[in-house]
């Protein structure tokens, strides 16, 4: 018999005792399970984070900050820099001749948060009244735009859900300003969802900014055309400014957090595996010593020892693949679009997302889930096939 066909004996015997030892193996199933859905769970607030921004940005859109700004906080654009960028080559521009700019300012409010007695840091933002232009995506799905040159604001879907008291119609105070509540919009499931838009001349009062800006939006005739806008802004003396794809800006964001939260879960997962290995090893080793004579059998009629550790390792990863999709699909099931917020460290407000539980995340912690019992399973196989074949068959 040749070396797979002995394997293929071997290991189909091992699957059809399972159920004799479904208890155990169940304990490692559960354990894998565990890790396994941690470890997705964690990996899906970094990924709903990335998606939450990455999906916000367009190559056919500019943002403009002021020359080595690494965000919106640490910026500062004057009024007067607003129509010599706006009149750039490459801007886009509506059929009258207005080109489709929005000057923008940030700045951070404390708002209650649901279902909690503690508040946290949400993004207001000042825009110009084509901002709808810019964001393509935005749709009112209740009341209306806010007025231009009034102390009226709209609310992203996100912050509505995360934050109290933002009900259309409501009254809030911030900085110096009463501030109506006259719509709800969203952004298909971008960052502008976290945030309360209000006009950035009125805003501008309220926080005693003057005249300036911190970022300067631009809808471009094409994705192409972002290199000649670039260039012209940086050949211009009157400038001094950084020049950044939206899209590109907003990778460049998400890249802290993702890299922060991706590094927390793997960490998790690593300590948790070293229980479900524990717990693979125990499975494992109840399997081996319940059919020592059955190896040794097998053993004294010819079967080699790599069919005997190929079984056992066969047995501890068909386990771990079914802890490792449990894990998976739980996950998917109670977190994929489930929404959260976290702490944007770029501008230390809140940003609302989703939990994002991918095929990639899913196979990952299958993957993982199969390392685990591997190194469950090899010492046990190895032991296995090591017994002495006389001692097995003695054994009661």
């Amino acid at each position: 018999m040749s070396l797979l066909s002995e394997v293929r004996a071997v290991t189909a015997m091992n699957l059809r005792n399972l159920p004799a030892r479904w208890t155990s193996s169940l304990v490692a199933v559960v354990g894998v399970a565990g890790v396994t859905l941690v470890l997705v769970a964690v990996l899906s607030i970094a990924e709903g984070f990335r998606a939450a921004l990455e999906l916000s940005g367009s190559d056919d859109v500019a943002i403009v900050l002021r020359s080595g700004s690494t965000d919106e906080l640490t910026s500062g654009l004057t009024q007067d820099l607003v129509p010599v960028i706006s009149d750039s080559v490459g801007v886009a521009r509506l059929p009258g001749g207005q080109p489709i700019v929005s000057p923008e300012l940030y700045v951070v409010v404390d708002v209650p948060i649901r279902g909690k007695s503690s508040a946290a840091n949400a993004p207001l933002r000042g825009v110009g009244p084509l901002a709808g232009q810019i964001r393509r995506r935005l749709q009112l799905v209740e009341g209306r735009m806010f007025e231009p040159g009034t102390s009226e604001v709209v609310v992203g879907d996100g912050a509505a859900q995360q934050y109290q008291g933002l009900d259309v119609g409501r009254t809030v105070r911030w900085g110096t300003t009463n501030w109506t509540i006259v719509g709800r919009f969203t952004d298909g499931g971008g960052v502008a969802e976290s945030e309360i838009w209000a006009d950035s001349r009125v805003l501008q009062q309220a926080y005693n900014r003057g005249s300036f800006f911190q970022s300067l939006r631009v809808r471009l005739l094409d994705a192409s055309a972002f290199d000649a806008f670039r260039a012209a802004l940086a050949a211009d003396p009157r400038l001094s400014v950084r020049v950044e794809r939206e899209s590109i800006f907003y990778a460049e964001q998400s890249a802290f957090l993702r890299t922060l939260v991706t590094s927390a879960g793997w960490a998790i997962a690593l300590m948790m595996g070293v229980g479900a290995v524990f717990a693979a090893l125990n499975t494992m080793y109840n399997a081996v010593s319940s059919r020592t004579r059955e190896i040794a059998t097998l053993r004294a009629i010819g079967f080699g020892a790599t069919p005997v550790v190929a079984s056992v390792l066969v047995e501890a990863m068909l386990l771990g693949l079914l802890g490792g999709l449990l894990g998976g699909v739980v996950a998917f099931l109670g977190l994929n679009g489930l929404r959260s917020s976290t702490l944007n460290w770029q501008n230390f407000s809140q940003i609302t997302f989703a939990f994002t539980v991918t095929p990639r995340l899913v196979f990952s912690g299958m993957a993982y889930g199969l390392l685990l019992t591997f190194i469950g399973g090899l010492v046990p196989g190895l032991r296995a096939a090591r017994a002495p074949v006389t001692s097995g068959l003695r054994a009661v």
